[in-house]
């Protein structure tokens, strides 16, 4: 470790309100991948007999794992053309995915956001091309901290957050996967660093103020100490209420059993979210009816008596898998995704899966299960999901198999389902409010576009509005109404949403202690007048404006 050199403070987007200090350790996606010289044109021919051998065997499952990216025509076509010009594989498939990634950062905004899944993609089928191994990310040494260019989905799936300090990314965003994944297993993370990251050396000391947005190379012992100090406001176990007595649940959103844990210690009143996307990543195969049965009774378990929300197969937009074979279309996030895939496109996954849930629910601590569809846009959406569930039941009481029907719900993500959230909640027990889709919907802004940061945030009039439709709607269609979007997960907006009308709020189980003791200060009928005067509010600004003096009329 290099000592005795000033410190260098680093600046970028904090992801978790957590710090963390520990030695570098680099780590490159891409390492390992660098090609050899292309063979001699004498020698082509073996080169091809060889790679249709190999491409019969197992490299065959390699390609119908990634058929969704392949299958894109321009893709596949650079890889033909190359391989006829004489290239092997991995030069192939290396240059095709070189051109896609430089189109799809060019174009900014929707299209660069897919361009670390094509970097994933591209990297896996060179490394079982090149038969070399990724490096693991499961066993770092106690302490360290994680340097990099990017972490994909199923490289930040492998941190274990009992050693690792914190991590630290060139690129990303708040709602990208890894941040998510971050604020889920409770690691400080600043990402979107810039090109700074490649001066971090290997096995100095960094400092990761996931808050600030800060990273620190050869900090002080002064910011040592302060990194190491540990969050001020204390774990509250016990369910939370307003000042003047009305209850909010205060949940966790988790993608593993694993995570589920880390919830409780932060204080998680259940689950209000269960991403189920995370169980079909880095594998070749969707997981059996009894993988996920095992899954669903881990974390019941864990919230023994609590509520746990099981969100069903959210796949297509910014979460492909692969293996699925699902063509992204021109627009992914206007095309086959959530309902319209599972139960849509793909039946079997969705029977599988509420199979799964079924059962999970008739376990001694299965009363607490409820699931929900998302990005429901239609009523005959909702309906149609709700009638699998029906059916799957019947079939579950043919094959005498203990079975318990959960609460159901619907997600509200698009201006669609915010307009019907009456005629939704006539048909389901209750609605959930995921806020990163339909403000990126209700605002036309891609996610991860620095450029549209001013029109991505949920406090904009209009997206303020919609949610007070869909509450208010959803309260007398009978049901009751949580939010699991990132907004709700804000302290700082935790009165203006008790003030909303939530019934549930739902988030990465790191801000769970400082959400509830955000509402234990909160005044629920003064939290009323707040939303009032936030929801009259035209632009931003004067919904900033209305929060920073508290809603006092001036």
């Amino acid at each position: 470790m290099t000592e005795g050199r000033e410190e260098q403070v680093l600046d970028g987007t904090g992801v978790t309100p957590l710090s963390g200090v520990g030695a570098a350790v680099r780590y490159d996606p891409d390492a390992g991948l660098s090609l050899p010289e292309p063979p001699d044109p004498e020698t082509v021919a073996a080169e091809r007999e060889r790679t249709a051998d190999r491409a019969g065997e197992e490299e065959a499952e390699i390609f119908d794992a990634h058929r969704q990216f392949l299958d894109d025509p321009e893709i596949a076509g650079r890889v033909e053309e190359a391989v006829r010009e004489g290239l092997p594989a991995e030069h192939a498939v290396d240059r095709a995915f070189a051109g896609a990634i430089d189109q799809f950062e060019a174009a900014g905004g929707l299209m660069a956001e897919r361009t670390d899944d094509l970097r994933e993609v591209r990297d896996r089928l060179l490394r079982h091309l090149l038969d070399r191994e990724a490096a693991d990310l499961s066993a770092l040494p106690a302490g360290s901290v994680v340097v990099a260019p990017r972490l994909g989905p199923a490289d930040t799936a492998q941190l274990d957050p009992d050693s690792v300090a914190g991590f630290v990314t060139a690129t990303g965003g708040r709602t990208s996967h890894a941040a998510i994944m971050a604020r889920s297993l409770g690691i400080p993370a600043v990402v979107s660093v810039g090109d700074a990251v490649a001066s971090i050396p290997d096995g100095v000391a960094v400092a990761v103020d996931g808050d600030a947005g800060e990273v620190v190379v050869r900090p002080s012992e002064q910011r040592r100490a302060a990194a190491r100090g540990g969050r001020a406001v204390p774990v509250r176990h016990e369910p939370v209420e307003t000042a003047d007595g009305r209850a909010v649940e205060v949940a966790a959103n988790v993608g593993t059993p694993a995570e589920a844990r880390g919830a409780v210690e932060q204080g998680a009143d259940g689950v209000g979210l269960f991403r189920m996307e995370f169980f079909f990543l880095d594998r070749e195969s969707p997981p059996s009816e009894d993988e996920q049965y095992e899954a669903f009774v881990e974390v019941l378990d864990r919230f023994d008596g609590g509520r746990v929300v099981v969100r069903t197969l959210d796949v297509g937009g910014d979460k492909p898998i692969p293996y699925l074979d699902v063509a992204a279309g021109a627009n992914p996030f206007l095309g086959v995704r959530g309902v319209r895939l599972s139960p849509g496109e793909r039946a079997d996954l969705f029977e599988t899966q509420v199979r799964a849930l079924l059962r999970a629910a008739a376990t001694d601590a299965g009363d607490g299960l409820a699931v929900m569809f998302p990005l429901v846009s239609t009523v005959g959406d909702l309906t149609a999901a709700v009638d699998r569930v029906e059916a799957v039941a019947d079939a579950l009481d043919d094959e005498g198999v203990a079975y318990r029907m959960p609460e159901l719900g619907a997600m509200v993500e698009t201006p669609a389902s915010a307009f019907l959230a009456r005629e939704l909640a006539e048909r389901v027990d209750f609605l959930s409010i995921g806020t990163n889709d339909l403000t990126q919907y209700v605002m036309a802004a891609a996610r991860d576009d620095d450029r549209l940061a001013d029109y991505h945030d949920p406090r904009h009039p209009a997206v303020l509005r919609a949610i007070d439709r869909t509450v208010r709607a959803g309260h007398e269609g009978g049901a009751w109404v949580g939010m699991c979007g990132e907004m709700a997960g804000d302290p700082d907006l935790a009165e203006l949403l008790v003030g909303l009308g939530l019934d549930e709020l739902s988030m990465s189980a790191v801000t769970i202690p400082e959400v509830k003791a955000a509402v234990a200060a909160t005044d629920a009928r003064q939290a009323e007048t707040l939303a009032e005067r936030a929801l009259a509010a035209e632009t931003l600004a004067e919904v900033e404006a209305v929060l920073a003096d508290g809603g006092d009329e001036e």
